[in-house]
């Protein structure tokens, strides 16, 4: 590829390219090593029917927040999900007051920093308006050849050097230039506009340096860097702030934030690299960007409004309705956990209940209600894990409770019915393990809690559901090691034993076969206490 640039060479060339300098000493193209199939076509005129018109967001004289990137901001021509990969692009808003300023994805999966700037940055540029921001990060496809295929490669570096090429396939001649070459030019259109340009470095992939065990990080963040500081603009580490984060996480974490290879995000980790990226902007001291952060919202992270007491863990408490129902009413519905404190030395420790009506382990998580937990977690505390009433629930209705059946690292695209939305889903077990995992990562202690049992009985007794979750509760304390209260055969038990009968076991439950009465939440909660004694836990110095 290194080629002295001919005089007839650069006639050939438009006038409005710059001057392409002659140098035979140039670094070779980056090597396509990644061989990643984007999901995004090349036709430019599909793509343009899913992305915004430039501009079209604007509401009123509010500015704009445009995003340039690659398929780690915009993944796929729809970008629905519908191949198990986003971009965090799509949750960027959320950490921005919509009443003024608008959020505009303008990335495309496969643009490189040469082809973006040549193919779609024109039509950007038109819509920008004194008083905008653009974030740029992009730079993930600027490798493989330089003047064939997608011809997207740059010259490595943030150099002044530039290189005459023919595309083979066309015949069209181009002027490429570094990477830093072109940061350099979308900063000066920014400017020329009256906009306000921001770089940030590319999201990390999955890939761990095999001599100090982290997340490689790319030689873009650098270059990025250097750009921003000879330029003086704004610049967010996002492959640091993220990267920190997948190393800080267990492997199997760090791998489920992946989809489909090692670059393209998921669900997971597009939430977690748009949130990076918030967290970037309002940690930064530029005095620039002050304005943007003005604009900003929800950029601290959520959490239960726990009140901590100095040397009392907290013990959390997750669920469904069982765990925490309407609790007001002496002849209501109750959930155990609302009567943890019978059971909970409360001059030890303080209970949480954290659970909610109607949730499933995945829709708890969906929900960002784990996340609360999660954000709130210190060393010390213990984590009361029971779910399974609502995850047999179908998995594509509108409340989209289900899961898969079973324990295994599994997971499909289901198309929900509510607003035809995608959403991965996992199974069972899965979504166990990711809330053991999260605790453990927080120095938490994990307990699983088996379900509840239901107000049935087959064959003249209780039903157990040892065939499905209890087998599969079962299963996740295998693999993981975590401690197990099997509340449902607990519960079981002390009904076959007093009640012998569903009628007889009714006053135990209220309006149906699941919801508990005061009586049946109390005694459920006074026979956890039990499992957790038998399981020898360390939470039994803090029961009564």
């Amino acid at each position: 590829m290194r080629r002295l640039l001919t005089t007839m060479t650069m006639l050939a060339l438009t006038t409005t390219m710059a001057m392409a300098q002659a140098f035979d000493n140039l670094p070779d193209p980056i090597e396509d090593v990644n061989k990643v199939v984007d999901n995004t076509p090349d036709s430019i005129a599909k793509a343009l029917m899913s992305r915004p018109a430039p501009g079209s967001t604007r509401k009123g004289a509010n500015p704009v927040l445009f995003l340039v990137g690659n398929s780690t901001m915009r993944n796929g021509t729809k970008g629905d999900g519908s191949n198990g990969q986003w971009g965090w692009g799509y949750y960027a808003s959320q950490y921005f007051n919509g009443n003024k300023i608008t959020v505009e994805n303008q990335a495309l999966g496969g643009m490189s920093t040469r082809t973006f700037y040549r193919k779609l940055w024109p039509d950007v540029r038109k819509a920008l308006r004194p008083g905008d921001w653009v974030i740029i990060s992009i730079g993930h496809n600027d490798n493989g050849p330089f003047d064939s295929g997608r011809a997207r490669a740059v010259i490595p570096g943030t150099s002044d050097d530039s290189l005459a090429v023919t595309i083979k396939e066309t015949g069209e001649h181009e002027v490429v230039y570094s990477y830093g070459g072109y940061l350099r030019r979308y900063i000066a259109e920014c400017r020329q506009a009256g906009a306000h340009p921001i770089l940030m470095s590319l999201t990390p992939r999955d890939d761990y340096d095999a001599t100090t065990g982290k997340i490689v990080r790319k030689p873009q963040t650098g270059w990025a860097a250097v750009v921003a500081a000879e330029e003086g603009v704004p610049f967010v580490d996002l492959n640091e702030i993220s990267g920190r984060k997948l190393d800080s996480y267990s492997h199997w974490k760090e791998k489920y934030h992946f989809y489909g290879d090692h670059i393209h995000t998921s669900y997971w980790g597009a939430q977690m690299n748009a949130r990076s990226a918030a967290e970037g902007l309002m940690a930064s001291r530029n005095p620039d960007l002050e304005p943007l952060k003005a604009m900003m919202t929800g950029v601290e992270l959520p959490v239960w409004p726990v009140e901590r007491k100095k040397g009392k863990p907290v013990v959390w408490i997750t669920g469904d309705s069982t765990v925490k129902n309407k609790d007001s009413e002496k002849d209501g519905m109750w959930g155990w956990g609302a009567l943890a404190a019978t059971v909970f030395d409360t001059t030890k420790c303080t209970p949480y209940n954290a659970a909610m009506a109607g949730r499933s382990t995945r829709s708890y998580i969906r929900e960002g209600r784990w996340e609360k937990v999660y954000n709130a977690l210190q060393p010390g505390d213990f984590v009361l894990i029971q779910f399974g009433h609502n995850d047999i629930c179908p998995i594509a209705d509108k409340k989209a409770r289900g899961v898969i059946p079973g324990t295994g690292d599994t997971c499909h695209v289901y198309h929900l019915e509510d607003g035809g939305r995608f959403e991965l889903v996992y199974s069972f077990g899965w979504y166990l393990k990711k809330m053991i995992d999260d605790a453990r990562e927080k120095g938490a202690t994990p307990i699983l809690v088996s379900l509840t049992t239901r107000n049935e009985w087959p064959g003249g007794h209780v039903e157990r559901r040892n065939d499905s979750y209890g087998k599969w509760y079962r299963e996740v304390v295998a693999d993981t090691g975590c401690e197990f209260v099997d509340a449902h055969n607990i519960i079981a038990d002390y009904l076959d034993k007093h009640y012998k009968s569903k009628e007889s076991a009714a006053k135990y439950f209220n309006h149906d076969h699941t919801h508990t009465s005061y009586m049946g939440a109390k005694n459920n909660a006074k026979m956890i206490a039990k499992g957790i004694r038998l399981a020898k836990s360390p939470l039994a110095a803090y029961l009564k």
